[in-house]
């Protein structure tokens, strides 16, 4: 080895110099116009048909003709128009999170309350079994189990932008870096929504398209979840080792100053104080969910196939009035902290009780900042003034979350995602079953780099996948479980992904330094996928 040569990769990759988002983004659109020059015009017919209750279009296989292309030029600048369009929904989340956020965290009762947990953990480092595992590895181990679990069972993506920033302040302060913090929350449930058990927007949607029974096979699906989950759990835990015994190994260590610079000034002296305008937001919440508790006596969470129903809302306004007692005479950051958990409970409520989506997602932590503003004695103008600080300094993430959906309107309008489509469906004709399965994994794992919508993409490639699975005596949910993998793992560097964006940009990380981090992991994790694949195709499952 020649002296002085540095072999280490994270000092390596640090070295390397990341394009910002931004450009990455419109290098890639370029690259979209291109090949619409290149591949030619094709259009599937398309019907209106109901699946599991919902309505949803969907191609009619044997329907492809030529059409023409329609090769893209200026629209290349176009696409950011149609872009931010496309993810409105997305944008205007990431503003109204940035903005509610930006609210409580001029209180710094986030930044207190994760003192306090970690105060609170170290005190079992006492215990010899708890400090041999360690006790921020049970940490990261239990937050990324829950958020893997989401992901598997409710299908949580677009959420885990709104717990960016909580899981990034946490991992400063507890030694690692901002891709660790990510990894928490979004990366834990992208590998859950991956090894999907019981995901509506994936499973539902596709057995429901594909004739079968819904949500049968759960079994092995369960077997796959907890491979990918426990993988996931292993890289992380190994990488955030290193990190913290030498952070400038990081190869977000120069960005991630950002965030120390905040941890740094949070670490000042913390006057404790209950305010009578924190009573008084107490009262007012209180009365509100009085109001819907009397509406609303009874909920039905539905979990897959199963419905719990049980007075939910009563509950949590039972417990919001106890526990809101308790921490009004701690002090006001106590109250605001147990804000942020009655927001999360009633999120997780909503969504799991009355389909609740971005829209609703985004009032309700809109919500939460402007009572968490009135509690700590803001006025009006105070709270707007500090809405507009935390819109402007998020919204460069949202601006990206809009050029990338110009990817998918150049694709669109060039009329070629079809053609790719249908060139698939011939390249299968003739295959054996293992050598089909595969062909059908690696193909949505490539379509995923350009629909991220699990919904949209079973939409689109199932109703044919299917029918092919019948022609080469290959099982259909062989078939389904080929489209999970593919529709959730390369979810971790799809460009077009507005949440996957959306995060990055609320954590300061380039994307570039992203792809970096997770591309090892995530081809490792396709092959496993490939390799849970064959039981499938060789093995009598369960519902298969």
């Amino acid at each position: 080895m020649a002296e002085g040569r540095n072999t280490n990769p994270f000092l390596m990759l640090k070295t390397i110099k990341v394009p910002n988002n931004i450009v990455i983004v419109f290098s890639i659109i370029i690259l979209a116009a291109l090949l619409t020059w290149i591949v030619p015009g094709g259009q599937y017919d398309r019907q209106t048909i109901k699946v599991n209750g919902v309505e949803r279009t969907v191609i009619v296989n044997g329907t492809f003709k030529s059409v023409d292309h329609h090769p893209q030029t200026w629209q290349i600048f176009s696409a950011f128009y149609t872009g931010f369009v496309k993810m409105s929904h997305i944008v205007v989340f990431i503003l109204m999170i940035g903005g509610a956020f930006w609210i409580m965290n001029e209180t710094r009762s986030i930044d207190i309350g994760i003192l306090s947990f970690l105060n609170l953990t170290r005190r079992f480092e006492k215990y010899r079994f708890i400090r041999m595992l360690g006790v921020d590895n049970i940490i990261m181990v239990f937050i990324m189990t829950i958020f893997s679990a989401f992901g598997a069972i409710f299908g949580m993506a677009e959420e885990t932008l709104a717990f960016t920033i909580i899981f990034v302040q946490l991992a400063i302060r507890m030694g690692y870096d901002s891709l660790v913090g990510i990894a928490l929350c979004y990366f834990a449930a992208h590998i859950g929504f991956a090894g999907a058990i019981l995901n509506p927007f994936t499973i539902g949607i596709a057995q429901g398209l594909a004739s079968v029974p819904l949500f049968t096979g759960i079994e092995y699906r369960v077997i796959c979840w907890l491979v990918f989950t426990t993988l996931a759990i292993a890289f992380v835990l190994w990488y955030a080792k290193r990190v913290k015994r030498t952070p400038s190994k990081s190869i977000m260590f120069e960005e991630d100053d950002y965030w120390r610079k905040r941890s740094e000034a949070d670490n000042e002296r913390i006057e404790y104080f209950t305010p009578r305008s924190a009573w008084t937001v107490a009262f007012v919440l209180l009365g509100i969910m009085l109001v819907y508790s009397f509406y609303f006596p009874s909920t039905h969470l539905r979990v897959g196939l199963n419905t719990v129903t049980g007075p939910f809302i009563p509950i949590l306004t039972g417990l919001f009035a106890v526990t809101s007692y308790f921490a009004l005479r701690k002090s006001l950051h106590f109250f605001i902290l147990n804000i942020l958990a009655f927001t999360i409970f009633y999120l997780i409520l909503g969504v799991l009780g009355y389909d609740w989506y971005i829209m609703e997602i985004a009032a309700l932590f809109l919500a939460m900042g402007v009572f968490t503003g009135f509690a700590a004695g803001k006025k009006n103008s105070q709270i707007t003034k500090l809405f507009q600080e935390g819109v402007k300094d998020i919204v460069s993430a949202a601006l990206v979350v809009g050029f990338a959906g110009g990817i998918i309107a150049i694709l669109n309008d060039g009329q070629i995602i079809d053609t790719v489509l249908y060139s698939l469906s011939n390249s299968l004709k003739g295959s054996g079953q293992l050598t089909a399965v595969s062909i059908m994994y690696g193909f949505q794992s490539l379509l995923n780099l350009i629909i991220t919508s699990g919904s949209a993409k079973a939409a689109l490639t199932i109703p044919i996948m299917a029918q092919f699975s019948d022609i080469i005596g290959l099982s259909r949910q062989a078939t389904i479980t080929a489209f999970q993998f593919g529709a959730g793992i390369t979810d971790m560097i799809a460009p077009t992904s507005g949440v996957l964006i959306g995060v990055l940009g609320i954590a300061k990380v380039p994307y570039g330094k992203w792809v970096k981090f997770v591309i090892p992991f995530m081809l490792f994790l396709a092959f496993v996928a490939w390799l849970l694949l064959i039981p499938t195709v060789t093995m009598k499952l369960n519902g298969f």
